[in-house]
């Protein structure tokens, strides 16, 4: 947790679209916070800074509502299709040491073997981790891999106190050669055998 995650969020009492809008054009994000068998609470959120910190997957926000604290993290942002602006965030109440279930999104690292190419299948992996200590994504290397190479979700490596929630069979990683350039080493292969007929 960082100083960065502390945000001042104001109870609001207003309701429906008009009211949201007004809050938009002065700056702010209109959130709920629920979870933990508590009644959903209605805030607003400075739209500058929470813009800046839900860029990150999965952030946590401590708040503070009127001198309370309260962790909570980004569970859903809904935003204008057109314009992507932030509509509404959903908040979902945490307590430290608690492990929430996340999707954290795969990150490849390395080159697999020269010609060949890593089809990403799985853009995000499901996974539990601390509510305090979510990791910012899963790295996946698919450093020298050769083509027919696969890698599921139970091969890969995942930071401390993250366990897998996903099916571990599923398909993150497919190494295969593009078609074009399977297609030259299969003439140069044809070459020889016609020189040799040509003799």
């Amino acid at each position: 947790m960082t100083e960065d995650n502390k945000v001042a969020a104001e109870l609001r009492t207003g309701f429906g679209k008009g009211f949201a809008r007004r809050l938009r054009a002065a700056g702010q994000i209109p959130a709920v916070i629920y979870g933990h068998g508590t009644d959903p609470v209605h805030v607003a959120l400075p739209g500058h800074q929470v813009g800046l910190l839900i860029r990150r997957a999965n952030a946590l926000l401590e708040l503070d509502i009127e001198g309370k604290s309260q962790l909570a993290l980004v569970k859903d942002v809904q935003k204008d299709p057109v314009h992507q602006i932030i509509e509404h965030i959903d908040l979902l109440v945490v307590r430290k040491g608690e492990k929430v279930a996340i999707e954290l999104p795969v990150v490849l690292t390395g080159e697999s073997f020269a010609g060949t190419i890593a089809n990403l299948d799985a853009t995000h992996l499901s996974v539990e981790a601390e509510a305090t200590h979510i990791p910012e994504h899963v790295e996946v290397s698919v450093e020298g891999l050769e083509d027919g190479a696969r890698i599921t979700a139970a091969d890969v490596t995942l930071p401390k106190g993250v366990t897998l929630v996903a099916d571990p069979e599923t398909l993150v990683v497919a190494i295969s050669t593009p078609a074009a350039a399977a297609e030259p080493e299969a003439a140069e292969a044809e070459a020889p055998a016609e020189a040799a007929a040509a003799e």
